[in-house]
């Protein structure tokens, strides 16, 4: 009989505890965050996870979403797909409603597969290539713009802006985001005119282009523009061997350009005459509160648009939370799929149907005297298709 009760006991305060836990979580709406706050996009992924922090605290300060606390569970990938791996499984198995993060292709593509596996939508904060919803499945959305559409607005403002008519083309052939970001740009520079005289390749890691900048050199004629499709580890150090070899063609490039690593690593000296496609001027009006608010928080200005990014994919989520009505994986992608007008400090989010790629324009900047100034606005006028 003392044994009986001994048991039955056990299982009251067993479940006891159980549901005294799930009474707990059920006040909490848990998101997860997968960043590389380590590596070669720690410089891309560490303000975006700022931004995200920033957004959790004005949604908590603000009483939170259908009347529960925002939390979110932090991930390092350590700039490494198989550790970004791991972490994605990390996080479906808290059972987050949600998640977003990363400003790669190749590193959504190591960690999406786990969400897209149990139905929990991802939001890459920064990873823009167009075709990764379809690579990944239903549960994928970008918050930013696709490679193609800032590609064809790099193509476009090269063309007419800087009168360019022939580009020699570097790229990481190992990143998916550069190769990607170098196609379009041929095809819509091409498209418009132009010619592409050459193109060579590096890798990620590699820290000497000497060779294939003696290449570029070789030329007769030389190129009007160099386009370097290069990430953030990278770019800093590819711009100062090319200008101290003595080129000073314009230099094009991405969103990967659009980290303080550029000019630090260049020096201000060699990085004028640099041009980029990203997500946003911190001069613009509609940022002036964003960075106010940024500044207030962590003590400095953003340190670039992925912080921005960060800030708008989280309140994405939010958003779509509180339309579903409910904090249910299934039910929060659908909201997002629906998502019409959100107005982000990036731009406007519209889903159009069937795809998860907004369409969304883009900023030109200029570096000048280590400074990254705002150029234009534009929306292409013919964008490649994915």
């Amino acid at each position: 009989m003392r044994k009986l009760l001994i048991v039955v006991l056990g299982i009251v305060l067993l479940f006891g505890v159980q549901f005294a836990f799930a009474s707990k979580e059920s006040n909490v709406v848990l998101i997860g965050v997968i960043e590389n706050l380590t590596g070669s996009q720690a410089s891309l992924d560490a303000p975006s996870l700022n931004g995200v922090k920033l957004a959790l605290k004005e949604v908590n300060d603000a009483g939170g979403v259908l009347g529960k606390e925002v939390k979110i569970e932090v991930r390092d990938g350590k700039s490494d797909p198989a550790t970004l791996a791991v972490a994605a499984e990390e996080l479906v198995r808290k059972h987050v409603v949600a998640m977003t993060g990363l400003s790669d292709t190749t590193m959504v593509l190591a960690a999406a597969p786990a969400a897209q596996k149990a139905g929990i939508p991802f939001v890459t904060s920064g990873a823009t290539a167009p075709t990764l919803p379809d690579e990944v499945g239903d549960c994928l959305f970008l918050e930013p713009f696709g490679d193609n559409v800032q590609a064809a607005a790099a193509a476009e403002f090269s063309y007419n802006d800087l009168g360019a008519r022939t580009v020699w083309i570097l790229y990481d052939k190992a990143m998916d985001y550069t190769l990607l970001l170098q196609k379009y740009f041929a095809e819509r520079f091409k498209e418009l005119g132009g010619k592409v005289v050459a193109s060579d390749t590096y890798q990620t890691g590699d820290t000497d282009f000497r060779a294939q900048l003696t290449r570029l050199k070789a030329l007769n004629p030389q190129p009007d523009i160099l386009f370097i499709s290069s990430g953030p580890d990278d770019i800093g150090t590819i711009v100062k061997q090319v200008r101290e070899l003595g080129i000073n063609q314009p230099i094009v490039g991405g969103d990967g350009y659009d980290t303080p690593l550029l000019v630090q690593v260049a020096g201000p000296e060699y990085a004028n005459n640099v041009y980029f496609t990203t997500h946003i001027s911190f001069e613009s009006p509609k940022a002036k509160e964003f960075v106010k608010k940024y500044k207030a928080m962590f003590g400095h200005e953003p340190e670039n648009a992925f912080a921005a990014l960060g800030y708008d994919a989280f309140n994405l989520i939010i958003d779509a939370i509180k339309r579903a009505g409910k904090a249910d994986p299934k039910a929060v992608k659908e909201a997002i799929a629906s998502t019409k007008g959100f107005e982000g400090v990036t731009g406007t989010i519209n889903y159009p149907p069937g795809k998860r790629v907004p369409q969304k324009s883009t900023t030109i900047i200029e570096v000048k005297n280590g400074k990254f100034v705002f150029v234009k606005e534009v929306m292409p006028q013919k964008i490649p298709a994915p």
